[in-house]
């Protein structure tokens, strides 16, 4: 698998990565090893996670995989940490949590350091210089080789990434995780822009637009898939409605002209982005796996990907609008 930059970096990412939302609660052992063989034999090598995908289990089901079946050496290991299980403080970006959450995830983990370590929302009740500090910390005490963040908004990454840039001995932003697709193009009002701008990657998450491109809700919810899920269906939902399926619909049928699948197409279209350095795929088994992984082989025509933009353009008008052509 082609490995690219992340941002203005050393550090090469397999340009699919994988995704572990679901592991240790609706992915089991089974088949959370088989995806990661399936990842690594192909060539792939940037698994993220977060501290609190399945309470802590996806961290330590990756972390036990990572004992017996894949070499750690041979992943980049990206995982989160400051979004909390407590309905009255969600975020907490404050120094002393983020450090020791990074902390448990290396106990979770096995490992000495993550790769890629990025803080997981923005907290307005912390100042940014604090939170950011512990990047500074994690790196200069060799628990992080690099550091991003991920939901950041526009202004929020491109004061995050300016203040790391400011002063000599601050780390650079690496990367920025964001939900991106062509059911979801609200990163290229800002935050893409900024990303470009100050040499941040971005890594898309849900770029299947969280399993509808692939055109399986089109007739139907299947009773194995997501949008059938108790805990998963509002996920869904909101990608269900008519300008979804409008979309998806041009998807379809750009995937018949190519001989090819709507997933292919859609990932194809996102992995492809200016500025985009990996989407971060989920899957339910390594047999999904083994359907977005075949992505590689597949670059979409011009006129292809124009007509896919000109079918999902969000529309932004003022300030983002070029008034100038009117």
């Amino acid at each position: 698998m082609e490995q690219r930059h992340l941002g203005r970096t050393g550090l090469r990412v397999s340009r699919i990565g994988l995704g572990t939302l679901t592991w240790g609660r609706d992915t089991d052992e089974h088949d959370a090893a088989d995806m990661l063989k399936t990842f690594w034999e192909a060539g792939g090598t940037l698994v993220d996670t977060a501290d609190v995908y399945g309470d802590g289990e996806a961290e330590y089901l990756l972390g036990r995989l990572m004992d017996g079946l894949v070499p750690r050496r041979d992943l980049v290991i990206s995982t989160k940490a400051g979004s909390v299980p407590d309905p009255e403080r969600r975020v907490d970006g404050s120094r002393g949590h983020l450090l020791a959450a990074l902390d448990a995830s290396l106990a979770r983990l096995g490992t000495d350091h993550v790769d890629l370590w990025q803080i997981h929302a923005f907290d307005p009740g912390t100042p940014l210089e604090e939170t950011l500090h512990a990047l500074d910390l994690a790196v200069s005490s060799g628990r992080a080789r690099y550091v991003g963040v991920a939901d950041f908004c526009g202004w929020q990454l491109a004061k995050a990434a300016t203040w790391q840039l400011a002063a000599p001995g601050r780390t650079p932003l690496a990367g920025t995780q964001l939900e991106y697709s062509l059911l979801q193009r609200g990163a290229e009002r800002e935050v893409l822009p900024a990303a470009l701008d100050l040499g941040v990657g971005l890594l898309p998450s849900s770029p299947l637009g969280r399993g509808v491109l692939t055109g399986k809700y089109r007739h139907t919810t299947p009773a194995d898939s997501r949008g059938a899920s108790e805990h998963l269906a509002p996920f869904v939902e909101p990608y269900l409605d008519d300008t979804a399926s409008h979309i998806v619909d041009a998807v379809t049928t750009a995937a018949d002209g190519l001989a090819v699948t709507p997933l292919q197409v859609a990932l194809a279209w996102v992995r492809d982005r200016p500025g985009v350095a990996a989407p971060v795929v989920g899957a339910r088994n390594a047999q999904q796996l083994t359907a977005a992984l075949s992505v590689e082989a597949l670059s979409l025509p011009d006129e292809i990907c124009r007509a896919l933009d000109d079918v999902s353009a969000p529309v932004h008008r003022y300030p983002d609008h070029d008034w100038s052509t009117l």
